[in-house]
């Protein structure tokens, strides 16, 4: 795939409407922002701010694709984590076959930037949507593209809408397997046979190959996740030799894929099957390019775990996602109030992690907090930050917080814009994101 053309990107101009903007800095392409100077504890930069470490970032492109040469697995990452085609271009130049995404503007982002492999690991549906991937093929002939289906009344909802305009060439789609009491998918293998059949017939729609997702099944038990991933990656490849038994598969080569980025190392070990024609093995890990410092910290553990004594012994992935907050306020003993909320970071699975304070009074550099500093609550604009009331160097109006974050997806979606930092916290660039 050619690099990606982020020239319209980085010309775009941020100014100080932008959250996490300089208040008083001219206006400036995003090209230019690493060229200033900035950095987070001179105060260049108001707070709340989000940022990105370069080398968490650089070390963990590197670590999943030793992770799927290793496992001779192919990876389309998850777009909707980052939303941010500047990221794209990093994960494809480290090998990525393509990209993952949730929906149709999801896919307008790609296909904008030069993306041309794309998984929408969601249901096509709606006279939209579909006339827009049929127009999206049409404008893109190079647009490689498939979506989930996993019902007859989706198939008939596409060629309904296709017969008013009919594409240039077939769409392609992946049966969704799923499981009892879970989100989208077939439950049975019948069911799911029986569509590949009708969507094998269909003059709009070929089949590609088939897909499923694990990670709502992941529990943190090792033993249990290896269980309960590795039966569901055995359904599939049931549906898939009796799909290839029945010549339903339209490519030259089928598409089997799965795989969040919990337990991606199962998929990777379990997924794999030999058919008629070659299989390409996909895992849609997203969240790994910048990890996080809470849930997917501890089940990379378990993926570590499984993986022999080489990954055990290796350096794991790297939590490159901060957001970093001023103490505001120390209204009585043992609460710190600081300058971030809901607005800015994650706290779907867990509040915000206290890692490292920049202090006010001594700005000596950046320290790690105690284990026993804890965000305790959010409001919309505040964090409620606890610590022992009887603790000699307590935290103090004017410090700076660096909080890690548990699950990244709901941190990005909070900043249009977010900055690139070196180890020593020298803004380095901007991350413009497309929620």
């Amino acid at each position: 795939m050619k690099p990606l053309d982020l020239s319209s990107l980085l010309a775009e101009v941020l100014d100080p409407t932008t959250k996490g903007y300089p208040l008083s800095a001219a206006p400036l392409p995003i090209s230019a922002i690493g060229a200033q100077g900035w950095h987070l504890f001179a105060g260049d930069l108001p707070l709340p701010l989000a940022v990105l470490r370069d080398s968490a970032l650089a070390h963990n492109h590197a670590w999943m694709r030793d992770f799927a040469a290793a496992t001779r697995v192919l990876l389309a990452p998850h777009g909707k984590t980052t939303m941010a085609p500047q990221i794209f271009a990093q994960q494809l130049a480290a090998g990525a076959w393509g990209m993952t995404v949730a929906n149709v503007q999801q896919l307008r982002v790609c296909t904008r930037f030069g993306v041309r492999r794309v998984i929408m690991a969601n249901q096509l549906l709606g006279v939209q949507e579909v006339s827009a991937v049929i127009g999206l093929q049409a404008q893109y002939p190079d647009l490689e593209f498939h979506f989930l289906i996993d019902s007859l009344a989706q198939l008939a909802a596409i060629e309904a809408t296709a017969a008013a305009a009919p594409p240039s060439r077939k769409l392609t789609a992946l049966i969704e397997l799923g499981v009892p009491g879970g989100r989208t998918g077939l439950r049975t293998h019948g069911h799911a046979l029986a569509l590949a059949r009708a969507v094998a017939a269909s003059g709009v729609v070929a089949l590609s190959g088939l897909e499923c997702y694990e990670g709502l099944a992941i529990s943190g038990d090792s033993a249990r996740d290896a269980a309960t991933v590795g039966a569901l990656m055995q359904r599939v490849k049931e549906l898939a030799l009796a799909c290839d038994g029945e010549g339903l598969f339209a490519g030259a080569a089928i598409i089997l894929t799965a795989g969040g980025s919990a337990a991606f190392d199962i998929v990777a070990r379990e997924l794999p099957v030999r058919l008629s024609k070659p299989v390409l093995t996909i895992l849609r890990s997203g969240c790994y390019v910048t990890h996080d410092s809470g849930n997917y910290m501890r089940l990379l553990e378990g993926v570590k775990a499984r993986s022999g004594a080489a990954w055990q012994a290796r350096p794991g992935l790297q939590p490159a996602l901060e957001v970093w907050s001023r103490v505001q306020s120390v209204p009585e003993p043992g609460l710190a109030i600081l300058t971030m909320g809901k607005r800015d970071a994650s706290y779907d699975i867990e509040l915000p992690i206290p890692l490292k304070r920049f202090p006010a009074r001594t700005r000596t550099g950046a320290e790690a907090v105690p284990a026993t500093w804890t965000i305790a609550a959010m409001n919309d604009q505040h964090a409620y930050l606890r610590f022992a009331a009887d603790e000699t160097d307590r935290p103090q109006v004017g410090d700076l917080i660096g909080c890690g974050i548990s699950h990244p997806c709901t941190t990005f979606d909070k900043w249009r814009v977010l900055f690139r930092v070196d180890d020593g916290y020298r803004v380095t660039g901007a991350i413009r994101t497309f929620f």
